[in-house]
């Protein structure tokens, strides 16, 4: 099944006021929102992007959070998915958003027990992530959960402070520079030119 912005907002939204904090919510709409902005600014390049489906798959990125039973919120989000009847493609999303370059200790949270999950594991060494699946990772690494949009290296020292700073710390920075800089040169010019409202959150 096909998985639309729109039907993603509702998904999410649904869950408005049935978890702890709707913090992870606005954070999601953010992330589709901003991947939005980028994906339509590629098209206008020339570069094949679906603008609907990046918004969808930034829209439900964290929506295993739906629950605050003990699991990875990546996993969690997945077979939520999955189990809703969506197609792979979007379910993915759920997966690969905390995971940078293909490599399961490229995340923000530390250094995983690989152990734990086999499958998962697997999976990021193995998916060939999509541009779409690229500009989600770049965007949950824009938007704090308040809703607002970030430069990285704001993004990046909020996440220190709430969570610390991990022996993969300085490896995931980089990489987030990377990507970055991998858009910017797709793009021609700054992404940061397409939010104007960052120098504002500055």
């Amino acid at each position: 099944m096909k998985l639309t912005s729109n039907s993603a907002l509702q998904l999410i939204e649904n869950f408005r006021g049935t978890t702890q904090s709707d913090k992870w919510i606005d954070h999601c709409i953010c992330v589709g929102n901003t991947a939005g902005k980028i994906a339509k600014a590629l098209t206008e390049k020339g570069y094949s992007v679906d603008v609907d489906k990046t918004i969808a798959l930034g829209y439900v990125h964290d929506i295993g959070k739906y629950s605050d039973k003990p699991q990875s919120h990546e996993m969690k989000g997945y077979e939520y998915l999955k189990d809703q009847g969506f197609d792979e493609v979007y379910c993915n999303i759920c997966l690969t958003h905390s995971f940078l370059n293909n490599d399961i200790i490229c995340t923000a949270g530390g250094i995983p027990n690989l152990s734990n999950n086999p499958f998962l594991t697997k999976f990021i060494k193995n998916h060939e992530y999509t541009i779409e699946e690229k500009i989600v990772n770049l965007c949950d690494l824009m938007c704090p959960q308040g809703g607002k949009v970030f430069t990285i290296d704001k993004r990046l020292i909020d996440i220190m402070i709430r969570h610390g700073a991990y022996e993969n710390t300085q490896y995931h920075i980089k990489e987030t520079y990377k990507l970055k800089a991998y858009f910017d040169d797709l793009l021609g010019y700054n992404l940061y030119d397409l939010f104007p409202e960052i120098k504002e959150n500055l």
